[in-house]
């Protein structure tokens, strides 16, 4: 039987569709349980050294238990209905985290922080005095950027300008913070600072169990995609927002012949113009414009324009 090859014909199949949720590959269980290993520990670093200039210069001992995983009720519960809670935002991600003290612990922290012993008084007022308060919110401060260093793998340096962390709101309540359900699973972990051998405190920070893998540091890999940023939002990410790169000032920029050139000496003055503006450059492009001026003593430049990327003048 004779074919016909007037047509051609073409194998189809259906296109592969495929959801998030296969083509995105989360850690390992070993990979996720080293990471949040080494998140804790590096927590647990930073604000040990932090705190030492919170606690009248005594660098104390700071673990970070294990995640216990509980509904949002069971860990209000294990709070309590009255204590010191901070709404903290952590990280590139701006995961939000609820730490929390109990008044108990907030003032004896407080009774340390101005040179006393720090043990847990038994009194315990219905509202945090004024001292109390400001220590919560150093400490808050303190712990959201310790999670955000921790996070990003900048256990050395927490200070550092690049780290971020801060807190949103303190209350006395949770209810009033809302930073999660109360069916909502949660991380809930215990952070004990220990000064000598029979002095503990302890705080507790949580957050939607979904949420942590979010702060750990290597945990966010994913397979058969890549994610695409713009060259604005790729500079201020790791790697390449730490390149270091050479700034120059052009003050004034002057012409001298060859043969003047070779005639100079010591003593010599060439005059030089002043501009009104002063190019900022990064190699040959010029990155900014600015105005010269003082600061603390040293001469300065205050930025006045920055031009379009690419664009020299």
């Amino acid at each position: 039987m004779p074919i016909d090859n007037s047509q051609a014909f073409a194998a189809a199949r259906p296109v592969a569709q495929h959801c998030a949720e296969l083509v995105t590959r989360g850690p390992r269980p070993e990979e996720r349980a080293e990471a949040l290993a080494a998140w804790r520990r590096d927590l647990a670093s930073v604000l040990a050294r932090d705190l030492a200039q919170l606690l009248s210069g005594d660098r104390p001992k700071v673990s970070i238990g294990e995640p216990e995983t509980l509904t949002g009720k069971e860990a209000f519960e294990r709070i309590g209905p009255v204590a010191a809670y901070s709404l903290l935002r952590c990280g590139e991600s701006q995961t939000t985290v609820l730490l929390s003290f109990d008044f108990a612990t907030a003032i004896a922290l407080t009774d340390r922080s101005f040179g006393g012993e720090g043990k847990p008084v038994e009194d315990i007022p219905e509202q945090l005095p004024r001292s109390a308060t400001l220590l919560v919110e150093q400490f808050a401060v303190l712990t959201a950027r310790a999670i955000g260093a921790a996070g990003d793998g900048e256990a050395g340096d927490a200070t550092n300008a690049s780290v971020s962390g801060d807190v949103i709101a303190r209350s006395d309540s949770a209810a009033r913070l809302k930073p999660f359900g109360p069916d909502t699973e949660c991380a809930v972990l215990t952070v004990q600072i220990s000064a000598g051998a029979d002095l503990s405190w302890s705080a507790l920070l949580a957050l939607p169990a979904d949420r942590l893998d979010i702060l750990l540091p290597g945990t966010d890999r994913t397979c058969g995609q890549r994610q695409t940023l713009s060259p604005e939002t790729a500079a201020t990410k790791r790697p390449f927002a730490r390149i270091p790169l050479t700034l120059e000032a052009v003050l004034a920029e002057i012409d001298l012949s060859l043969g003047r050139l070779g005639a100079l000496k010591p003593g010599d003055e060439i005059p030089l113009a002043m501009p009104r503006t002063v190019p900022l450059k990064v190699g040959e492009e010029v990155f900014a414009h600015g105005t010269l001026g003082t600061f603390e003593d040293r001469m300065a430049l205050r930025l006045t324009a920055n031009p379009s990327p690419g664009v020299s003048s």
